[in-house]
């Protein structure tokens, strides 16, 4: 994670798991970090750890107010789409709040966020990078994720079509497939030993990733051995 002194960052879902990793690891590198998250108590938490993090708490259900809240912030380098829910439903059971609250967040908040930023840097004439981060759930069917794996597929289209349009004005646009990684969410979903059995079984290491000591941690080790 080299070359990001004095680079503007925006991560969403940087309030808690693996975005509140990568804001902290970004920063801890040199990049002035913008925080998104919808809860504020956990931006505090992450200001108190980091104070030089810049912290924006808005909803990225709610365009409207998604608009409103980044139109304030100042010009984006390279942006993180982290920000995503899983509400985990079998496919008869599967309600209409869990599908639209899944693809609002997980799919139309890339869309508007990515929008957004990237126009600024076209506007500016500045070459930038956008990541967003999909799931191994976008390739692999899995019991009870028939949302969350049809967001993280779309997201993986959306991500190419992205990177078609935004690439002749110099901005870089690709996603990472993490598979489970052990935060709040993922310990929610995963915690059951027959549930996670066979997932852990096709993982060469033997266990899930544990965010807590081995992602995106202080050390030198490579992010991306374990996405």
């Amino acid at each position: 994670m080299e070359g990001f002194s004095g680079r503007r960052v925006l991560v969403t879902g940087a309030g808690k798991g693996i975005g509140r990793a990568l804001a902290l690891a970004l920063s801890r590198k040199g990049a002035r970090v913008v925080a998104l998250s919808r809860t504020q108590a956990h931006l505090e938490g992450l200001k108190e750890e980091c104070p030089g993090i810049q912290t924006l708490c808005v909803d990225l259900g709610d365009w409207d107010a998604t608009e409103a809240a980044l139109s304030q912030v100042e010009d984006i380098d390279l942006l993180v789409n982290n920000a995503a829910v899983a509400v985990l439903q079998p496919f008869l059971q599967v309600t209409k709040e869990a599908y639209d609250r899944s693809f609002d967040v997980n799919l139309r908040a890339v869309l508007q966020v990515s929008q957004i930023i990237a126009q600024k840097m076209i506007a500016r004439g500045a070459r930038g990078a956008i990541v967003n981060v999909s799931s191994q759930a976008s390739h692999r069917a899995l019991k009870d994720h028939t949302v969350y794996c049809a967001t993280k597929s779309a997201l993986d289209m959306l991500t190419k079509s992205m990177a078609l349009e935004l690439g002749p004005y110099g901005i870089r646009v690709n996603s990472v497939n993490p598979t489970v990684v052990m935060t709040d969410m993922g310990r929610l979903n995963w915690t059951d030993p027959e549930k996670a059995r066979p997932m852990i079984s096709r993982i060469p290491l033997g266990r899930f990733a544990d965010i807590t000591h081995q992602l995106w941690s202080r050390s030198r080790r490579t992010p991306s051995a374990y996405v």
